[in-house]
């Protein structure tokens, strides 16, 4: 890269943090960008996108947001809780796959991707059997750990534990069961796996600012949500910060206050 080139990239990123900065008072935006929250929720729009053929229950801003974060920090494990259909476990694996083959190029080697340490570790209570087969059919699938268990059961979390030793950059998603008590456990049980730089994102903390009538089915709803228990975790944990930056440059996120980065 020229000298320019740098210049221009820097310039850039100013141009780009000055203008997300001002977002958080378009008051007027920002409304509407909650009203298209509700009606995405009440149509169910989360299942309608795929990445490498399997389903992901996620809306395409936030992920675009975990590519960003994933080319950012170039973790070696991802850790996942909820797999749900895997979409997202195919899509950290295949992030994890860009890296290593970006890296081998900087370095001008040939790589075995086989060879590669990085991998995603799902945990899920139930891992349907079709799911399973299509993960494990999957081209990525040898970046792909799964276990089947409660994630807060104290065996699966010694099991995690000793997993991730030895790796150097960690990531953890939490998207499972998205009770105050269940997401707080998992925050007490794999939020001090994330390296110092990384972050712990957890999914779905708009549960507290939508309807109470958008989960009639659900044991979770405003006031008992992943964001509750963030806003819990982080009175006795100073180690970790929400990144405000990632929710006002998306607008539309399912994570407000879910992206919390280990600063310490």
């Amino acid at each position: 890269m020229s000298q320019s080139d740098n210049t221009h990239a820097t310039s850039f990123d100013i141009e780009k943090s000055a203008r997300i900065a001002k977002y958080p008072d378009e008051l007027v935006w920002i409304d509407k960008s909650h009203s298209w929250l509700i009606s995405a929720f009440k149509n169910r729009y989360m299942y309608n996108f795929e990445i490498l053929g399997r389903p992901i229950i996620q809306i395409p801003i936030d992920i675009v947001a975990m590519q960003e974060l994933i080319w950012q920090i170039k973790p070696d494990l991802i850790i996942e809780t909820g797999i749900a259909h895997g979409g997202s476990l195919i899509l950290y694996a295949s992030m994890l796959a860009l890296l290593d083959v970006c890296e081998a190029a900087e370095a001008g080697t040939t790589l075995d991707p086989r060879q590669s340490r990085r991998k995603v570790l799902g945990i899920d209570i139930e891992i349907r059997p079709h799911n399973r087969a299509a993960i494990e059919a999957h081209p990525m699938a040898h970046r792909i750990q799964m276990i089947e268990a409660s994630s807060i059961a104290p065996e699966t979390i010694e099991q995690v534990r000793e997993i991730a030793r030895g790796y150097q950059r960690v990531l953890v998603c939490l998207d499972s069961n998205h009770t105050h008590d269940h997401v707080l456990a998992e925050l007490e049980a794999y939020a001090p796996l994330v390296s110092v730089g990384s972050y712990c994102v957890v999914f779905d903390t708009i549960v507290e600012d939508l309807p109470k009538e958008l989960f009639p089915d659900r044991p979770w709803g405003p006031g008992n949500n992943p964001k509750t228990a963030v806003w819990e975790y982080l009175k006795s944990h100073p180690e970790f910060e929400i990144d405000k930056s990632i929710q006002h440059k998306l607008l539309i996120t399912v994570a407000p206050d879910g992206y919390l980065k280990r600063v310490r």
